[in-house]
């Protein structure tokens, strides 16, 4: 429990979690004969509730976010409420601009080694259901097909300076420079900072996405598909908080199969 000095207790909940599968393998192959990490008494989960922008801020944000670097990946977060690592794992192999559709199979994340950042890329996604295949709406369509010209423009002229590593994806700078995870979380509270917009994370984008679709009235079992949650309870047990057009209907259903008693005929 001291972790809890320093870290939030869902982190303690990770590290007991990471520990406990190591040494029940330790007592599987008969190195220690009990799993130590089994008498642990873990903290309870904090509940997380995200914040989120309003439709008015998204569109803020997106006239801030234009012409920049991070434009594109701030689009996927709001828009189509991809994760951080989603956004900069997008190749264009994923667009298909025939049958206007995005295919979420490929992500980019960080960790730190020896001081360093280190990008890891893999055919993969969280979960089996965060692979995901959306529409490709035609205005992102458009900024798609630009950007494709000014990054082959980019190689032209850079030549052999151009970074040819990263040609498969979307998330480059001019030099054809992966977008790193780092960079993007670094970048985004600078360019909120910049507009004078309220302070939220970049993955809070998602969150953002999920709640305007639950203020529009779609439904929740569309909005994990949409996400890319495993299962629904999870897209509830996040968003439910959300969702007071549901209560205003059971509000309503109560109100009309009881009748309370008239006050004034209690002389209230």
């Amino acid at each position: 429990m001291k972790q809890l000095k320093r870290v939030k207790a869902n982190s303690v909940i990770h590290y007991h979690a990471v520990i406990h599968r190591a040494l029940k393998y330790a007592v599987k192959i008969d190195l220690i004969s009990v799993n130590p990490a089994d008498k642990v008494e873990r903290p309870k989960a904090d509940k997380f509730i995200g914040s989120f922008y309003d439709s008015n801020e998204v569109q803020a944000l997106f006239e801030a976010a234009k012409g920049t670097l991070i434009e594109i990946p701030i689009f996927l977060g709001a828009f189509y409420g991809l994760r951080r690592s989603e956004a900069l794992g997008l190749k264009w192999d994923a667009i298909d601009f025939q049958n206007n559709t995005i295919t979420i199979r490929h992500t980019v994340t960080s960790c730190n080694l020896d001081g360093k950042h280190i990008q890891i890329a893999q055919d993969t996604t969280k979960t089996k259901s965060s692979m995901r295949t959306l529409p490709l709406v035609p205005v992102f369509k458009e900024k798609l097909l630009k950007l494709k010209e000014q990054q082959e423009e980019y190689r032209r002229v850079c030549g052999r300076c151009y970074n040819k590593k990263y040609l498969e994806y979307i998330c480059v700078d001019e030099m054809g420079t992966l977008i790193s995870p780092h960079y993007l979380t670094a970048s985004f509270p600078k360019l909120l900072e910049k507009n004078n917009l309220r302070h939220i994370r970049f993955h809070d984008l998602r969150h953002s996405c999920a709640s305007l679709l639950l203020a529009n009235d779609v439904p929740m079992k569309q909005i994990q598909e949409w996400l890319g949650h495993s299962d629904i309870s999870t897209t509830a047990n996040i968003y439910s908080h959300l969702d007071y057009k549901s209560k205003i209907t059971s509000a309503n259903v109560m109100d009309n199969i009881l009748v309370l008693p008239d006050t004034k005929s209690q002389g209230w």
